[in-house]
């Protein structure tokens, strides 16, 4: 074979400056001039940005209802404080990777001249800033938790930070989603996150920091970016539509801050599909994003919530059965109900609400005027239907039947008495006189009054025909309480406490369930002789107890009681008395042959609680005088004396 020019073979030829090439000659390319009209291509547009990404804030200013986290910052930076490790927890969509960014900025600022040090307000032109504003800073590093979980991934980290950084002043390791690291993970940085180099900074995001080992937030600094108002949202959103030339209604944007849910990311996200959905007539409507949220149509909620709270059965029905003609979903409808239950509930509650701008303008008018024709238990009445009812259609086969169901309850439910208005007809009959056999029953004896709860079935029912126009009740569950009144008359018939115990219990049934609780527990009683009570008050029973039981005893039987406070020590408690009594027991119940002989038959067993049906039912004490306790042995096996 012939010696190869290996020279010859480096040095080959080029191709021909005009002409076909090596492999043959190509097809001929027409110039741009020569093309017709129709072919030309297009140029391409440069790809939009989302508003969620043009809008991202760029300092610390931009930053929407985060005042404390800035003001802590801009301190920090200040004096020269800045943190080593950083935990910023929060709902999605509030800014916790953008002021992570924001931090490492602050960091590696140089300024505009290259000779700035770490700031609060990075200058954005220098290299640094323009590096890590574009994610190419080899210095800031964002690693994403959600997938990158091991132990592996950590120690990369650990081993990156042993270098100095090359660009930049500080390493800035930036881990999003920090909750979803392995525990193994999490142990693999703890070392390094309580020592770490002089240069390296982290800063964690998470949204569920209960997730979050709390070896690992007692090494950072926290900072807990809250939800963003409605009100500083509409603001935001107002700016944003100005600067995109975008015409759009109040109404409309409010309608997306609400949906944002606190969550400016997510309100940037259905502004821009508002926005595209309006792209017609380059408008944002309220119409138009009640549709894109699907929504029902705001006046037809309240259209509807008035219908049941009348108790218009035909109406609500029909106007339910056109909302879902025009695609609205049936749990969609009973959960805008809801809401809007919700809403007049705290119309009715917190004062001046009617006046803030959160509010739109129909909540604060029509809500309003809800607000003060409804009662608040009516409101409450409505709210846990409404809850049983949307889970009920959830679950449902047929949403649209079980949807109706529920409103044919709530308009039959709003027209039922409220309770206190059954016990006003309760208490009086047609000619005003008092229910038959109520007044004997009281004379006679509490038997008597039993008697008379069940003879008045009768009376009870005229009382509910009345209610109802002269027509039956709907049923007898409509008329409760059928012995309210006899319970009442007893009430007022009631004898002047006889001891201590019968005192404490009858504050008891005048529901004063904080004083009850005093009494029995922080009160030592030392004279019990009426008209005249004396007792310690212990901690943590406050001073004018006395005066509270005596204004009791004064309103129902009269002035002549006196309740002091003395400073002699006093019986124990009612509370302590009972607790005597049970440890007592509870002895002589370990003593007895019987539980001793079950106890060696199995010796893992343990002797349970106590009781004794003779006892106190509220203070565990005898009715009179302490005794032989009944502890519900076998009485033929119980040798009282035997175990004294």
């Amino acid at each position: 074979m012939p010696d190869i020019d290996t020279e010859a073979e480096d040095d080959l030829p080029l191709p021909p400056s005009e002409g076909g090439g090596f492999f043959g000659d190509p097809e001929p390319i027409e110039s741009p001039r020569s093309v017709p009209e129709s072919k030309t291509s297009v140029p391409s547009a440069p790809g939009y940005r989302v508003l969620a990404r043009k809008y991202r804030p760029a300092k610390l200013d931009e930053l929407i209802g985060q005042d404390a986290l800035v003001r802590t910052l801009r301190n920090a930076f200040a004096v020269g404080r800045v943190a080593h490790a950083f935990m910023l927890t929060g709902v999605r969509g509030v800014g916790k990777t953008t002021t992570a960014r924001i931090i490492a900025r602050g960091l590696n600022c140089i300024g505009p001249d290259g000779q700035g040090g770490p700031t609060a307000d990075p200058c954005g032109v220098c290299s640094n800033c323009v590096a890590i504003l574009a994610d190419r800073h080899p210095d800031v590093l964002e690693m994403d938790a959600a997938s990158r979980t091991g132990v592996d991934d950590v120690r990369e980290i650990i081993e990156a930070c042993h270098f100095r950084p090359i660009q930049g002043r500080m390493k800035v390791f930036i881990v999003d989603e920090v909750h979803m690291l392995s525990r193994n993970a999490f142990n693999a940085l703890l070392k390094t996150l309580e020592e770490p180099p002089p240069q390296v900074t982290f800063i964690f995001a998470t949204t569920e920091l209960r997730k979050v080992p709390i070896t690992v937030l007692s090494r950072c600094q926290r900072f807990d970016l809250r939800r963003v108002s409605q009100s500083e949202l509409l603001t935001f959103f107002t700016k944003i539509v100005e600067k995109e030339h975008v015409a759009a209604e109040s109404e409309g944007l409010k309608l997306i801050a609400r949906a944002a849910d606190g969550s400016v990311r997510d309100g940037l996200s259905l502004l821009d599909q508002a926005i595209a959905q309006g792209a017609g007539d380059g408008s944002v409507t309220e119409a138009g994003v009640a549709a894109m949220l699907g929504l029902s149509d705001r006046a037809a909620v309240f259209d509807l919530f008035e219908m049941v709270m009348r108790g218009d059965v035909t109406a609500a029905i029909g106007l339910s059965n056109s909302l879902y003609d025009r695609g609205n979903d049936p749990g969609l409808m009973l959960r805008d109900l809801a809401e809007l239950t919700h809403t007049v509930t705290r119309l009715k509650t917190v004062r001046g609400l009617e006046e803030t701008v959160e509010l739109p303008e129909m909540e604060r008018t029509r809500g309003a005027a809800f607000a003060g024709s409804l009662s608040l238990s009516t409101l409450s009445r409505l709210w846990q239907m409404l809850l049983k009812g949307i889970s009920e259609v959830d679950d449902a086969p047929l949403r649209r039947e079980a949807a109706e169901m529920v409103l044919i309850r709530l308009c039959h439910a709003s027209t039922l008495p409220p309770p206190e208005e059954l016990l006003k007809k309760l208490k009086v009959t047609d000619g005003g006189s008092s229910p038959p056999s109520v007044g004997s029953a009281v004379e006679s004896s509490s038997n008597g009054v039993q008697a008379a709860a069940s003879d008045d079935g009768g009376w009870r029912k005229k009382v509910a025909n009345e209610r109802w126009g002269g027509q039956d009740a709907p049923s007898a569950e409509l008329v409760p309480l059928p012995q309210a009144q006899p319970q009442a008359v007893v009430a007022e018939a009631r004898q002047p406490p006889r001891s201590w115990r019968e005192l404490v219990a009858f504050v008891k049934d005048c529901r004063e369930a904080t004083l009850h609780g005093h009494l029995r527990h922080s009160a030592h009683l030392v004279t019990f002789a009426p008209p005249v009570v004396e007792f310690r008050v212990a901690h943590p029973a406050p001073g004018d107890l006395p005066k509270r039981v005596q204004a009791l005893l004064h309103a129902h039987f009269g002035d002549q009681w006196s309740v002091r406070a003395v400073e002699a020590e006093g019986e124990p408690t009612l509370a302590e008395q009972s607790a005597e009594i049970i440890q007592l027991h509870t002895r002589r119940s370990a003593a007895h042959p019987l539980v001793q002989a079950i106890l060696g038959a199995f010796p893992d067993a343990e002797l349970g609680e106590v009781r004794d049906q003779t006892l106190d039912d509220h203070y565990g004490l005898p009715p009179e005088e302490f005794g032989s306790p009944a502890i519900g042995l076998d009485q033929d096996l119980y040798d009282p004396e035997e175990n004294d």
